[in-house]
């Protein structure tokens, strides 16, 4: 599986002639962000609200995988880059064992990935977007939908003509219109859910904590990832922990932990995350003295887990509609993947295709994430079980072969051209997949 290449977005036939924006986007992130580029960069009319001012912080592990790095490239923007950590792959850690794993080879994408912080890269992306002609306002929170007064949608999502605004800075409020409009306001969105959208509460939630320590192994040449961490009396807990180096002197150092059993909902992640940092690799020298700050989570809704998605003449995208890769935690390539996806669409529907071209949104996603989402979804309701767990994951580290099998199902670098080992094994995942229903 490849998943999103170069989806192409239409170029307008004539400029509306009234005085609306032909998009909307509600929300500045890399999904926001890279449809109202690739919306501006066809000639389309777009204007992007982002409550807070970039530079700002967002809690993420910061890691840009091959996948990013593609679309980034694709949007001129990796000699931006040039000043950020460039890794070359993963260093995993399980059951007393170390391997080092390089990114695989793909005809799609690199095999090479770098480390930036959300503080920086996001600002970047959104700079793009206004440097292709959408126009930014940052500081101006959307504060409710201008609903449409039409019959309902059969979706579920209420049609949106546009959102009542506020500025931050002076509290004025006023309303911009648009003819579509694009909900990517992250994983806790608020707009998403006035128009109906919630998230499926049976799917996999992710739960994060990350923090920054100084460390000499800043400029290591791999990201770490634990796959064992475990709970204060020793107990194994479905997630992993995380070091990625960010070259200037910093990690960012974080566990994810996997709400998928009620016997893992009680865990406290700050807990979680004070054992990792004193369990870490020594050489790390990660301690209380050596942090930076208190470390800040959130909630990763997965998998596609937040629907609908489509409207009458709106889409949701990035974080907001749970598009982070299960298997992972990684939600920065998909969040500029679910942007391109939705701006390929709207400018579909903008060029005369209309509701019609909307849904093609849909089919785009299933088409891209569909089965990987499905095979992901299984695979962590098995490692769920902790005896499942060991075996799944102390086997692989007995072998590279295997693990290298494992990194690129997991990071959705599956080659379209071939089947070699991985893609045969995640085949078989796929018919394991089909023969586990999920929940209801």
């Amino acid at each position: 599986m490849s998943g999103v290449s170069d989806p192409t977005v239409m170029t307008p036939e004539a400029a509306p002639d009234n005085e609306m924006h032909d998009v909307l986007v509600i929300g500045g992130g890399p999904a926001g962000s890279s449809c109202a580029y690739w919306l501006a960069e066809a000639g389309w009319d777009v204007a992007l609200v982002e409550k807070k001012v970039f530079p700002r912080e967002k809690t993420c592990g910061d890691g840009l995988t091959p996948r990013s790095v593609r679309q980034i490239a694709d949007m001129g923007l990796e000699d931006s880059l040039s000043g950020a950590h460039r890794y070359g792959g993963l260093r995993a850690h399980a059951f007393g064992k170390v391997m080092d794993l390089a990114w695989p080879s793909h005809p799609g994408f690199p095999d090479y990935g770098y480390v930036i912080t959300r503080h920086d890269l996001d600002g970047l992306v959104n700079q793009r977007a206004a440097e292709a002609g959408a126009t930014i306002w940052q500081g101006t929170e959307a504060i409710e939908p201008i609903l449409d007064d039409g019959p309902a949608d059969p979706s579920g999502l209420a049609g949106c003509r546009g959102a009542l605004v506020k500025d931050k800075a002076t509290g004025q409020r006023r309303e911009i219109r648009a003819r579509y409009v694009v909900v990517a306001d992250g994983s806790n969105s608020r707009f998403g859910r006035a128009i109906g959208a919630s998230r499926n509460r049976q799917q996999p939630m992710g739960l994060a904590l990350r923090g920054y320590y100084t460390s000499p192994g800043h400029e290591e040449p791999f990201i770490e990832s634990h796959l064992d961490i475990r709970t204060a009396d020793g107990e194994i807990v479905p997630g992993y922990g995380w070091i990625f180096p960010l070259g200037d002197g910093r990690v960012n150092v974080g566990v994810g932990l996997l709400s998928t059993d009620k016997r893992w909902k009680g865990i406290n992640t700050g807990t979680l995350m004070d054992h990792f940092v004193a369990w870490a690799p020594k050489e790390w020298e990660l301690s209380p003295a050596t942090a930076l700050g208190a470390p800040t989570g959130g909630k990763l809704p997965m998998g596609l887990s937040v629907g609908p998605r489509v409207g009458p003449n709106v889409l949701v995208a990035g974080d907001a509609s749970g598009a982070v890769n299960p298997f992972n935690g990684e939600g920065i390539a998909y969040g500029l993947e679910t942007g391109r996806l939705a701006a390929a669409s709207i400018g579909e529907a903008l060029n005369g295709g209309g509701t019609t071209s909307l849904r093609r949104y849909e089919e785009r996603l299933d088409e891209a994430y569909g089965l990987y989402y499905e095979v992901a979804r299984t695979f962590i309701r098995v490692i769920s079980d902790p005896r499942l767990m060991r075996i799944c994951v102390g086997t692989g580290m007995y072998s590279e072969t295997l693990m290298s099998w494992i990194l690129r199902i997991m990071a959705n670098l599956l080659r379209p051209d071939e089947i070699g080992p991985a893609e045969a094994a995640y085949r078989a995942m796929a018919r394991l997949a089909a023969l586990v229903p999920e929940p209801a």
